[in-house]
């Protein structure tokens, strides 16, 4: 803090100024004399100073004469013409000697009436009376300038505008951000209209027209129209060329949407155009067999697990030294016909209870293709388990039991598994079934069992819709080897001449693989490692390819990764195309940002995540009608949420497809209908028309699937 300080008089009561004595007058008659010649010497010194020179009227420094501004503080030397008592004017470097004004002045105001100026005011001060009424003139001067410009109509001005010479450093600035501004928005709206479908351009004019937005072109050229810089133009000053500067602002504009992930964040929708690279397309001369992904789905207790076991071990996949082992524990726990099962139910308490918990996966190879199993639960409170097998698969093989009453027991409307595993399996895309009629030992090999069943079940998958050429029919017996893998005895020959299982497998026709589209593979289970630091996923990969090295993106958590290994049935691969199914070794991630159900994506194209969908469902037997506020379980790929019907859209034709009634009250049985839900958390999704993998969804209730359906739009995340 600063002292106090008494600035005024300090009065001293001891203090008595005619106590001096020696006070004498004609001292102070000298004093004023040499005050007054000091004066008059110091107005002569500013006189000589004011020859040569003029002071500043704002810092009080004495410059040249023949300069027009301070050289320290930047005033100009007089803001008004001087006018001498002979009236002749004199004007300063660029100011007009008729008016006094400016050329910039005279030019923003040319546009007004003339008018004859006042008396410019003189700065040069004679004595203060001649001070005084400057100042007045100059207020009245001023007084008058505003109300002449006032009273102008606003609508007549054409005011010129001020150009100079040479564009400015501001002005060049200006214009680059401008025209990268316009060219980068015509680039990409190029871009993105090379990849666009006719179904997506049509929806794009719609709203162009019904917002009234322009093209490009007539954008660009209302800017130009506007005052704007053209591109050309400015290519042309800065010594560019047109081609080199737009080919430079579009590598700009590309790696900068690369750098961000070019994502809406909203519809996750990406600008830029996917062309596959070399790699990703298989080589025709490739030595390797196609990999064919084959779900085992039916009833509990239907014998799926032993018929895996029994195909595997035939084919050389288990060793006998491993069936003896297996063999033996079974039989320590009284379960000796469990043994071929046991070679895929491996935890103990699959073993405990005699049942497929989760999904089990194996590996054979055939004449014709590697074959991927994946033995699915069938019991009812696993079907979750089911449906992330079941999406995975190209085909499937339906196990159902020939002996009396388990049949029936699988075809039932409320609890049969065999109805169900179908429906879903027809509901993700398989259209290709084999459908193996096991345990024939304990009905004798019965050709009226073997006819009755497939007459029933064959009419139930027609109306799922499988085609008859689409289905094969293979009589079997897990525990006799009858039928698997070679021609059976006479018992099952003398009726059947079909192929057996394994040249059934080979007789499918494998889908077709798109590798042109970008990289999507979902997440069915992750492995994690504390020790390497590392974490794994497994998968199938739906479309594009990946190899070591490449960068993916994961989501809904848009963490990128980087691919350490690959493995492909336990063994080490560089590459892996869509339909593999692999296991993906990341690294450069928290184990926290990979969940189950979520999607591996290229970097630049990311899959879609939202809570708020449209579906078109199909309605299965129920006895309970779906209303607006219903409480169901959402399954899609290998992700489930809660989910909540917000609003019943409207009834559709089964036949036609076309809207029978707007806005119903409920949905009931064997309907079709169109549907708004809202989902606890968000889930990766596309529609259906884009990929059909992650728009096919499948809703639940009670432990039942209630519906099956897709998604026809994805809506604004709630």
């Amino acid at each position: 803090m600063p002292l106090k300080v008494n600035y005024g008089v300090d009065y001293n009561d001891d203090y008595n100024v005619y106590e001096d004595d020696n006070y004498h007058y004609d001292d102070l008659y000298e004093y004023e004399n040499e005050k007054r010649d000091i004066t008059h010497q110091t107005k002569a010194k500013q006189e000589v100073i004011r020859t040569g020179a003029w002071r500043c009227p704002i810092c009080t420094y004495d410059n040249e004469d023949s300069m027009s501004e301070c050289d320290i503080c930047g005033a100009l030397r007089n803001c008004l013409v001087r006018i001498s008592q002979t009236g002749d004017s004199t004007a300063g470097g660029g100011r007009c000697k008729s008016s006094g004004a400016s050329v910039m002045v005279k030019s923003l105001f040319a546009s007004f009436r003339h008018r004859a100026p006042a008396k410019s005011v003189a700065f040069e001060a004679k004595n203060d009376a001649v001070l005084i009424e400057d100042a007045f003139i100059i207020r009245r001067n001023f007084q008058e300038f505003l109300r002449a410009f006032s009273s102008q109509k606003h609508q007549n001005i054409n005011i010129a505008p001020f150009k100079f010479d040479s564009p400015s450093p501001d002005d060049l600035v200006s214009t680059r951000l401008h025209s990268s501004k316009l060219d980068s928005k015509a680039n990409f709206k190029r871009l993105s209209s090379l990849d666009m479908s006719t179904r997506e351009r049509e929806k794009n004019i719609l709203i162009e027209s019904e917002l009234g937005t322009e093209g490009p072109n007539s954008s660009s050229a209302s800017v130009a129209r506007d005052g704007g810089v053209k591109e050309r133009d400015f290519a042309s000053d800065c010594g560019i060329k047109p081609e080199i500067l737009v080919s430079r602002m579009r590598s700009v504009s590309l790696s900068s949407k690369s750098r961000t992930g070019n994502v809406n964040e909203e519809t996750g929708t990406s600008n830029l155009e996917y062309k596959p690279e070399a790699w990703m397309i298989p080589d025709q001369a490739e030595d390797r067999l196609s990999q064919l992904n084959l779900a085992i789905v039916g009833h509990v207790d239907s014998g799926k697990s032993t018929l895996s076991g029994r195909l595997l071990h035939l084919l050389g996949r288990i060793s006998q030294k491993e069936m003896h082992r297996h063999e033996k524990e079974a039989k320590q726990q009284g379960k000796g016909s469990f043994a071929y099962a046991w070679a895929l139910d491996e935890s103990a308490e699959e073993r405990e209870r005699g049942i497929t918990m989760t999904v089990a996966v194996a590996f054979f190879n055939s004449r014709k293709y590697h074959v991927v199993l994946l033995d699915s639960p069938g019991h009812r409170d696993f079907v979750p388990n089911m449906i992330s097998g079941a999406t995975q698969a190209d085909a499937a093989i339906l196990v159902v039991d020939a002996s009396m009453g388990s049949f029936e027991a699988g075809l039932d409307p409320i609890g049969g598994q065999t109805r169900e595993h179908a429906l879903l399996i027809r509901s993700f895309g398989v259209d290709q079934i084999i459908v193996v009629v096991n345990k024939m030992d304990v009905v004798e090999y019965s050709q009226e069992r073997f006819e009755m069943v497939k007459q029933k079940l064959g009419t139930f998958l027609r109306s799922c819709g499988f085609k008859d050429s689409s289905v094969l029919w293979v009589p079997a017996s897990s525990m006799e080897n009858q039928n698997l893998v070679a021609t059976p005895d006479e018992r099952l020959f003398s009726w059947f001449h079909g192929p057996c299982l394994l040249d059934a497998i080979d007789s499918l026709q494998l889908p077709a693989r798109d590798y042109s589209k970008p990289l999507l593979m979902p997440i069915c289970d992750i492995i994690k490692s504390q020790s390497q630091g590392q974490v794994s996923t497994c998968g199938k990969l739906v479309t594009g390819a990946i190899r070591t090295g490449s960068k993916v993106l994961i989501m809904p958590s848009r963490e990128v990764a980087t691919i350490r290994s690959l493995e492909r049935d336990s063994q080490a691969c560089k590459i892996a195309r869509s339909g593999d199914n692999v296991t993906v070794n990341l690294q450069g991630i928290e184990n926290n940002h990979v969940t189950a159900g979520g999607v591996l994506c290229h970097p630049d194209f990311p899959v879609r995540v939202s809570n708020h969908l449209e579906l078109k469902i199909l309605v299965l037997d129920i006895k309970i009608p779906i209303l607006s506020g219903s409480q169901l379980e959402l399954h899609i790929h290998h992700a489930k949420e809660a989910a909540t019907v917000v609003k019943i859209l409207s009834l559709l034709d089964p036949k036609t497809g076309k809207v029978t009634k707007k806005s119903p009250r409920c949905i009931l049985a064997k309907q079709n209908a169109v549907v708004e839900v809202v989902l606890q958390g968000s889930v990766c999704v596309e529609e259906y028309a884009e990929s059909r993998a992650l728009g096919r969804v499948s809703l639940r209730s009670s432990g039942r699937t209630v519906a099956l359906g897709l998604v026809t739009q994805i809506m604004k995340t709630q």
